[in-house]
């Protein structure tokens, strides 16, 4: 679409967004649940590796530039109009 977006981490449960003063945190405040999935090598002994990847993600788009995008076009402005 061409509009930019944020990529904000969020706790598996809802409990925290991991951004501003929170963002360096690796667990959830509340559940001390792990904002990483995590994969398990049995190779070697079972041990625990992190990857990068999110549990869970959310894709925020600022209002501000949709509106700018809604109402770029004139005849579509017109009829965005309240009247």
């Amino acid at each position: 679409m061409g509009m930019e977006y944020k990529r904000i981490y969020a706790c598996p449960n809802d409990c925290i967004l991991f951004k501003n003063k929170f963002e360096g945190l690796k667990k959830c405040l509340k559940l001390r649940l792990s904002r990483y999935k995590q994969k398990i090598y049995s190779e070697d002994s079972g041990q625990i590796e992190k990857d990068d990847l999110a549990l869970k993600v959310v894709w925020y788009l600022s209002i501000v530039l949709r509106f700018k995008r809604l109402f770029a076009n004139l005849k579509d402005a017109k009829n965005l109009r309240c009247m």
